[in-house]
């Protein structure tokens, strides 16, 4: 094994022990973190350059929203510190964003402690949710 190969080793072993120490989970939560923040900044400046208009195929050719819709005008809104636009564009979407980014401090041990019918019933929730929303906050529900 070469030198690198080894302390690639070495740090691989190191990460994966520090999993179960708060400390690694905090750290864990941070690179989530930074990650995040970085890609957001980056579709937000992305999108202020090219606006691609809507992304959403069934939305584009249809009109109706899907219950993935909003997410990304969350990054875009996040990116530019807009908080409030980004829970507004899609709730579910910023919860399982931070539901994500906390998941080392123990959510994430929760979650797939869960049984899949339960996890799946979860999700069907969520996108219930969201597509309600989406469809109130884009006028389809509205008379």
């Amino acid at each position: 094994m070469s030198t690198g190969g080894a302390v690639a080793a070495r740090l691989t072993d190191r990460w994966r022990r520090s999993a179960d120490s708060l400390q690694g989970a905090l750290l864990r939560v941070l690179l989530r973190g930074a990650g995040g923040a970085v890609a957001a900044v980056a579709v937000a400046e992305l999108h202020d350059a090219h606006d691609p208009g809507v992304l959403c195929v069934l939305r584009r050719f249809t009109g109706i929203p899907c219950p993935g819709c909003g997410s990304t005008t969350v990054f875009i809104e996040a990116g530019h510190g807009n908080w409030t636009a980004a829970l507004a564009a899609n709730p579910v979407t910023v919860v399982a964003a931070v539901g994500l980014l906390i998941a080392p401090l123990g959510p994430g041990r929760w979650w797939w402690g869960l049984s899949n019918g339960r996890r799946n019933a979860l999700i069907g929730a969520a996108l219930l949710v969201s597509w309600t929303w989406q469809l109130h906050r884009l006028g389809i529900s509205r008379p």
